[in-house]
């Protein structure tokens, strides 16, 4: 059997091959109705157009980068997953670059872009330099946090309402004394996390003590050493709330290694419910995060973006406290460590 061809998706689209043309290389210069009707065409034919071609016509270079905080960090490994398989769904490749909590770096990726070295910038380093704004403004597309004041089109979390979601959860428990792990304040995401645990606890009607919040650095090193911080200084706590599963898990470790026990003692919960989560001794509970999701429309927005669809509104994607076994009601010993 032959390969389709472009004559045939113009048949079955009703349209002319140069009007196929036309809207596979330069969708704009078509009307939306018509575009549709190509790519339905397109589907249902299995024609596979020639990408060189048309990214030569584009000046395209049929690369995306995607920008990420750590990339050591195991979180962003289905958030890449889906990034990739939308983009090889719809002909593009993805590059993946660590922006290690510098703006230089970040701004090195937009000058990259403005270049034409790639096609488009999916941001998810927790910080967009103001200088990013400086025109000509290349794609981009925010993801993970919403940056306030930052007028890009983002896929995001509500930071501030899954925290609360992890605090409240713990006040259901009966835990009033709650410690807080978190990263650095110069980033969107720790602030927000850290806002939403001080709101959930002033609506549950209990102090908020800023003896209980330790920064870190995502690492579970990071959270070894904040346990140990916590546990030196003089405010007690039953439970331990961490701005993610990895600073979790060196905070249970470093927890029993003091033989204190996980949640007899201490109950802990962290945030993203990757791997590191369900490996945990006993199993974190976490707030998960949609990453794969995440991925998949952050490069959905991407190629709004580039074939210049409609703008792209902002997105938040749901989130859910997955209940395991780090965490249990404040035990009676718990209870009566606070008044020592």
């Amino acid at each position: 059997m032959s390969a389709p061809t472009i004559r045939a998706v113009a048949e079955l689209a009703g349209v002319s091959i140069a009007t196929v043309s036309r809207a596979l290389s330069h969708p704009d210069k078509v009307t939306d109705a018509t575009r549709e009707k190509v790519l339905a065409a397109v589907k249902a034919t299995g024609f596979i157009p020639n990408r060189q071609a048309v990214d030569f016509r584009r000046r395209s270079t049929g690369n995306v980068v995607l920008l990420v905080r750590d990339i050591s960090n195991p979180f962003y490994l289905d958030i890449y997953r889906g990034v990739e398989e939308h983009a090889y769904a719809n002909g593009y490749r993805v590059l993946m670059g660590d922006a290690g909590h510098d703006d230089q770096r970040i701004l090195r990726y937009v000058e990259m872009v403005r270049n034409r070295q790639a096609d488009g910038l999916i941001l998810m380093t927790g910080r967009v330099p103001e200088a990013i704004h400086s025109a000509p403004l290349p794609p981009i597309v925010v993801s993970l946090e919403l940056v306030d004041g930052v007028r890009l089109p983002t896929i995001a979390i509500d930071n501030r309402a899954a925290a609360a979601l992890a605090i409240n959860y713990l006040v259901g428990l009966g835990h009033s004394r709650i410690a807080h792990i978190t990263g650095p304040m110069t980033d969107v995401m720790p602030r927000q996390r850290h806002e939403g645990y001080r709101a959930a606890l002033a609506a549950a009607g209990l102090p908020v003590d800023p003896a209980l919040t330790v920064h870190a650095d995502f690492h579970y090193e990071g959270g070894q050493r904040a346990v140990e911080q916590l546990l030196s200084g003089a405010a007690a706590f039953t439970a331990l709330f961490c701005s993610n599963d990895e600073m979790a898990v060196g905070a249970i470790n470093a927890l029993r290694a003091r033989g204190l026990s996980v949640p007899g003692d201490i109950s802990v919960v962290g945030f993203d419910d990757i791997v590191f989560a369900t490996a945990s001794d006993p199993p974190l509970t976490s707030v998960r995060q949609p990453r794969r999701e995440i991925g998949r429309a952050s490069m959905a927005m991407m190629i709004d973006l580039l074939e210049g669809r409609a703008d792209p509104a902002n997105a938040i994607l749901p989130v859910e406290l997955v209940e395991r076994a780090s965490a249990a009601p404040c035990t009676v010993n718990a209870r009566r460590a606070l008044l020592r």
